[in-house]
């Protein structure tokens, strides 16, 4: 990627809903950014969270937050969207298909259109579809597209599994890979706690109920989503945290390995699909997925949960 052409300490987000904007403040407070552009379609809105998100800049680093238009875009080093429409109660991430890739199909032609050299984080959902869809619209390479995937999937399993075994949740390290949704997969059989496997790591803390307690977790970690919206109506502090956390590994060039969901060219027999997989996220994108061990039930859940959302994508052809 032409670097020379791109500012990487200047951002652009698409979409002021509860998501953006929680986005927004988020790296507004990380001082990674000196300038952040804001567009919605409801131009107030935009303006009305700019100026809010503004006000707390005497507390933080000083930077430019305004509300533009895609023209403000072309020299931004990433591109956030997080427009499309709210997953409401009882309905799951891939009911909202028709309505979102209608959306990108106005918004990704406009990006075009500036002939961005950028990175395009999508945060949408159902984000491996919409991740998908926007490589096909946008025609970009496919390293400088892709979207949040499982990253807060992951935080979440992170969480529960700390709070299981009272230890510091960044001490574990595990993943949930495949769709950000209903067939997102626990990969159990990598999972370790600070090196030690997980099954003994929990022993030693006295617990010997394994299956029954993935079980109940991994449930837990892929209905959090539904339980938070039943209750609030909507998801925007854990995905901001992790929007921003995917940021800090491109405009720092950290090489950080992250569950984002970029296409697949052929791993596990899946190809043509963006999918949640652990990959190395630097300032080019998507630098490569690493050689990532699972056992034989989680790949061929894997290949189950790519089949459904082919089968998804199918029906909504572009």
């Amino acid at each position: 990627m032409e670097t020379n052409y791109i500012n990487f300490s200047k951002v652009g987000i698409i979409g002021c809903g509860f998501v953006g904007s929680s986005s927004a403040f988020s790296l507004m407070q990380s001082g990674m950014f000196t300038e952040m552009v804001l567009i919605d379609a409801d131009k107030a809105r935009a303006e009305g969270e700019a100026l809010d998100i503004s006000h707390g800049l005497p507390f933080a680093k000083p930077m430019k937050i305004y509300a533009g238009d895609y023209s403000n875009l072309k020299d931004a080093g990433l591109i956030i969207i997080t427009a499309g429409a709210n997953q409401k109660p009882g309905e799951t991430r891939l009911d909202l298909v028709k309505k979102n890739i209608a959306i990108f199909k106005s918004i990704i032609p406009e990006i075009k259109k500036i002939d961005y050299k950028g990175i395009l984080l999508i945060i949408a959902n159902p984000v491996d579809i919409l991740t998908t869809v926007a490589i096909k619209l946008s025609g970009f390479p496919a390293n400088r597209v892709f979207g949040s995937g499982t990253v807060l999937d992951t935080a979440r399993l992170k969480y529960n599994l700390g709070q299981h075994l009272d230890v510091d949740s960044r001490s574990v390290h595990a993943f949930i890979i495949g769709e950000h949704g209903d067939s997102e997969i626990a990969a159990w059989s990598c999972a370790n706690v600070s090196g030690i496997k997980l099954n003994k790591f929990c022993e030693m803390r006295g617990f010997f109920k394994h299956e029954e307690a993935m079980k109940r977790i991994a449930d837990e970690v892929k209905n959090s989503a539904y339980e938070i919206i039943k209750r609030k109506r909507a998801t925007y502090y854990g995905i901001a945290m992790a929007v921003r956390r995917i940021c800090e590994a491109i405009v720092r060039n950290e090489k950080s390995i992250l569950p984002i969901s970029s296409l697949m060219k052929g791993q596990y027999g899946i190809s043509g699909i963006a999918l949640s997989m652990p990959a190395i996220v630097g300032r080019n994108g998507v630098e490569t997925h690493v050689p990532f061990e699972i056992n034989e039930q989680e790949a061929a859940d894997l290949q189950k949960s790519a089949k459904t959302l082919q089968e998804v994508l199918a029906q909504n052809e572009l």
